[in-house]
């Protein structure tokens, strides 16, 4: 153990030596070149002087460069001159007042006599505020004859803080140095250490460092510390009506899309039925689509002139807008998220206990209540927390159907795109967050409670099932309901594509795809090509960060957890805000690439993979890694051929899960989008926004297109487990 901690202390020691040397070194060459750029900015200034009119000059400058205060003197004493003195502004006189006072000023101002220019090496501190001096000669155009002087001050908060920033990444390095070294001399397994190291560095980049420069914009107003914006959010009735509303809207949505989502997986995975095929794609079809465009149809159909209620049904006070219209829609868009989750969980779930209840004549109610039930807890509680979490961060349909019912999430949005007021939203948005924490911290203590094994590598025996013929028929015939309903909503947004005018003029026309898909080539593009590129990444982080939650124990685990499930609650508004801040300048300098969209699509759907694989690592037995740890695998090995097929339901959902959201993003995305790269729902949107929603549906029915297209070929590619192959027989 001594011989480790010298060989660390040794190690860190040589490159903390070495690190000081280079980064002094940049440090030296920074300073130098800031100087050489001073120097020639002064000369540049006192060489554009004019004759007269010197006022309007120095107000050209403060234009120019407004982090230089300049003061003229024209004439000098020592040539029995008096001197007049020009400022820019009463704040350039008052430093001037206080320059003079200094031990260098007359040596300056000699310098300049002889017609030299004196950069002052130490930085000037005035009123809090720090400056580089340079004093240059000021000479007459014809003879070169030095006619007065030039006192400028350079704000030098800019450069310290380059400084500061050189010098953080030099003690950042020497922090990393350390924990590579601590790793390797200390842990059994470094692999899994820096693995560990890896999730905890893109976790604080992506996730707290944004957070942090948001709510860091709540509590400074000019630089100063001040909570006006918290006073005035927590003290305004119309943000806690809002507030309550999303809450109320969250749990409401939430708890229906949970049972509708089971109603499927049970269905699905559980019983023996015609149409699996046909109703999979009901309940996944919801989540691929645009947020918007479900509630579109619903406004084309059930709205104030829509075409059930006022052309065929002629009623002229039903009213869809507000919490009821909300609940249907975010319904209807959600359930697929639960369905997801809950598939992958129930498929997992060896049916040895369910069969043995059977043969212990327990009624099929009792092996449900007792067994398949309890054992579906995790994804329950998952599939309940991501829900209400979309729920509460959802914008896009509250914006257009909420009517006079008000919710947090729009008032964050309409307070940073309608009134500009960015420190408003943040802290709307930042409020968001208390209820999802409330969520998690319920959902961990409930599911924490008890274990939820049952893939323990035994030979798994075949699916009992437990339905009788009425609950089937039950079953089935609320399925059927809900997919006839969906298929009325799509086909509305299909009709779309060919009527020229929804609600005045139904005429059949097909220039609606031809203006829409000419428009839209570069957005959808663009939008194709970064939802690929995020979806693997997502994919494989989100199982990789789920076995170090559920298998590893590690300091720091608990806030790991709680930052990786924090997008749950983000909204899109705040995440646009909190990257723009965070990455518009060094050293990640991102805004306006492609690579802050696909950051953004991973960070934001992670918490759905990684909720999806603890729900199903939670139901395997750890002993099946242990027994190929003990065989000498090492953590990737165990992870590749152990983990990862075990999982693999979890694993296709979060990739699924990822692609889609990616190509349906709005509230975010709407932030960092450039010129560059473009979103086609972002296109939809404005589309819908300018009555145009022919080209909005013929966009959106392109897109659903794509999106099905890429989820058929991702089950050609992914195949099932072979313990997921099961035989359903009736019991």
């Amino acid at each position: 153990m001594r011989a480790k901690i010298l060989k660390l202390v040794v190690t860190v020691s040589l490159f903390a030596v070495l690190i000081f040397w280079v980064f002094n070194s940049i440090e030296k060459e920074f300073v130098n070149a800031a100087k050489e750029r001073i120097i020639e900015i002064s000369s540049l200034i006192s060489s554009s002087i004019p004759e007269k009119n010197i006022q309007d000059w120095l107000e050209d400058m403060n234009i120019k460069y407004p982090d230089v205060q300049v003061i003229y003197i024209k004439g000098l004493e020592e040539y029995g001159e008096i001197p007049k003195y020009f400022y820019q502004s009463p704040k350039s006189a008052d430093l001037f007042s206080k320059l003079k006072t200094m031990d260098f000023f007359d040596y300056g101002i000699e310098s300049t006599v002889y017609e030299e220019t004196y950069f002052h090496e130490d930085i000037l501190k005035i009123d809090n505020n720090q400056y580089f001096t340079a004093f240059v000669p000021v000479l007459e155009p014809e003879y070169g004859m030095v006619t007065g002087s030039l006192v400028l001050l350079h704000d030098a908060s800019g450069i310290l803080k380059t400084i500061r920033t050189i010098w953080g990444f030099a003690l950042l390095l020497i922090g990393v140095v350390f924990i590579v070294s601590f790793i390797t001399s200390f842990m059994r397994d470094p692999t899994l250490g820096f693995t560990i190291l890896i999730v905890f560095i893109i976790v604080g980049t992506f996730i707290a460092y944004p957070l942090y420069e948001a709510f860091k914009l709540t509590i400074f107003q000019n630089g100063e510390f001040s909570l006006d914006v918290w006073k005035k959010v927590l003290t305004t009735k119309n943000y806690s009506l809002a507030l309550w509303g999303s809450i109320k809207l969250g749990m409401l949505t939430a708890t229906t899309s949970t049972i509708i989502g089971f109603l499927f997986a049970f269905s699905l995975t559980r019983m023996k039925l015609k149409g699996k095929k046909f109703f999979a794609t009901m309940a996944t079809l919801p989540v691929i689509s645009p947020p918007f465009s479900l509630t579109l149809s619903i406004i084309l159909l059930f709205g104030n002139n829509g075409l059930i209620t006022r052309r065929l049904l002629g009623l002229t006070s039903f009213d869809i807008y507000g919490l009821d219209g909300l609940v249907i829609v975010q319904t209807m868009g959600m359930f697929p998220i639960a369905f997801l989750v809950l598939s992958g969980v129930l498929e997992a779930i060896d049916s040895t206990l369910e069969e043995a209840s059977m043969n212990m004549q327990a009624s099929r109610w009792k092996v449900f209540t007792t067994v398949t039930l309890p054992l579906s807890f995790p994804g329950i509680a998952s599939s309940w927390l991501l829900v209400f979490s979309n729920s509460m961060a959802d914008f896009a349909n509250p914006l257009i159907l909420s009517g006079k019912y008000k919710v947090l999430s729009v008032e964050a949005y309409l307070e940073v795109t309608g009134m500009h007021r960015l420190q408003n939203g943040a802290a709307l948005s930042i409020l968001l967050l208390i209820p999802t924490l409330v969520a998690f911290l319920i959902q961990r203590y409930w599911v924490n409670r008890k274990t939820y094994v049952t893939v323990t590598g035994k030979p798994s025996a075949r699916i009992v099932e437990i339905a009788s013929k009425p609950v089937k028929i039950f079953l089935i015939t609320m399925m059927g309901i809900i997919s006839a309903f969906l298929i009325g909503l799509y086909s509305t947004i299909v009709a779309g594509c060919f009527v020229k005018n929804w609600g005045i003029d139904y005429s059949f026309t097909l220039e609606n795809i031809t203006e829409a898909l000419s428009r839209a080539r570069d957005a959808l593009i663009d939008t194709t090509t970064l939802a690929a590129v995020a979806t693997p990444i997502a994919g494989i982080l989100a199982m990789v960060v789920a076995m170090i939650i559920v298998r590893k124990k590690f300091p720091g685990k608990k806030p790991l957890q709680l930052l990786v499930l924090m997008p749950f609650a983000i909204p899109g508004t705040l995440v646009g805000i909190s990257y723009i801040i965070a990455f518009n300048k060094p050293p990640l300098l991102l805004v306006g690439t492609g690579a802050i969209i696909v950051i953004n699509y991973i960070i934001r759907e992670l918490p759905v993979g990684v909720e999806s694989g603890v729900a199903t690592l939670k139901q395997i037995d750890p002993a099946i890694e242990e027994a190929a740890q003990s065989l000498g695998a090492d953590s990737p090995t165990v992870f590749r051929t152990i983990v990862l097929p075990l999982i693999r339901p979890a694993f296709i959902s979060s990739l699924s899960y990822t692609f889609v959201r990616s190509m349906t993003a709005v509230s975010a995305v709407i932030f960092l989008i450039s010129a560059r790269w473009y979103h086609i729902t972002i296109l939809i949107y404005n589309f819908s926004e300018n009555l145009r929603f022919g080209l909005a549906s013929v966009l959106a029915t392109t897109l659903i297109v794509i999106i099905l297209a890429v989820f058929g070929l991702m089950r050609l590619l992914v195949k099932k487990s072979s313990y997921m192959e099961k035989t359903i027989i009736s019991g």
